[in-house]
C-alpha cells in the first residue's frame, strides 16, 4: 500500500488517477457483532456462528453496510490531501454487494478518481472503490463514492 499524498491545488490533476490498493484487514466476528449492536440488525446469518454453519454460506457473515462502512478507513489509507480545512464523505452515487464476506475473510480496497469537480469552497472527487475479498472470485463492494475537500 503507497498513501497518495497531495495538495489542495494539485486536485485538479489526479482525475483518472488510479491510487492502487490498500493493505488487507480481517473481519472478525467481534466487529460483526459490534456493527449489529450499533444498528440493531441481529440476524442470525450475521451474529450466530452455530446457526450459520447450516446456513447458505456455512459461517457467519459481514453486514453489507459494515463492509461499505469500511470504506472509509480505507479511503484515507490511500489518499491525503495536507492543505484543507474539511474533508467530508459526501455520498455515494452507486453501491452494489456481488458477493458477501464470511467471518475470518480478509478484504482491501482499490480505488481510482473518476472525476473531480470544483465546488463552491472547495472540489468534490467522484471516486470508483472495490472492496475485494481475499481468494474471491467477485468484490464484496463497488461504489461510486464522493469526497468534498474544502480549503
Amino acid at each position: 500500500m503507497s498513501t497518495t499524498v497531495t495538495t489542495f491545488a494539485e486536485l485538479p490533476g489526479l482525475a483518472g488517477t488510479d491510487l492502487g490498493y490498500t493493505d488487507y484487514i480481517e473481519v472478525d466476528q467481534t466487529q460483526i457483532d459490534t456493527f449489529a449492536d450499533a444498528t440493531d440488525d441481529h440476524q442470525w446469518l450475521h451474529t450466530d456462528p452455530v446457526k450459520a454453519k447450516d446456513g447458505p454460506f456455512g459461517t457467519t457473515v459481514a453486514h453489507g453496510f459494515l463492509t461499505l462502512s469500511l470504506a472509509i478507513p480505507f479511503w484515507t489509507e490511500l489518499l491525503d490531501v495536507t492543505d484543507v480545512t474539511t474533508k467530508v464523505n459526501y455520498g455515494l452515487d452507486k453501491v452494489r454487494f456481488p458477493a458477501p464476506v464470511t467471518v475470518g475473510s480478509k478484504i482491501r480496497m482499490r480505488a481510482t478518481i473518476a472525476t473531480v469537480t470544483e465546488i463552491a469552497g472547495g472540489v468534490q472527487l467522484g471516486v470508483d472503490q472495490t472492496i475485494e475479498i481475499e481468494g474471491g472470485t467477485k468484490p464484496a463492494v463497488v461504489a461510486h463514492s464522493l469526497y468534498r475537500f474544502y480549503v
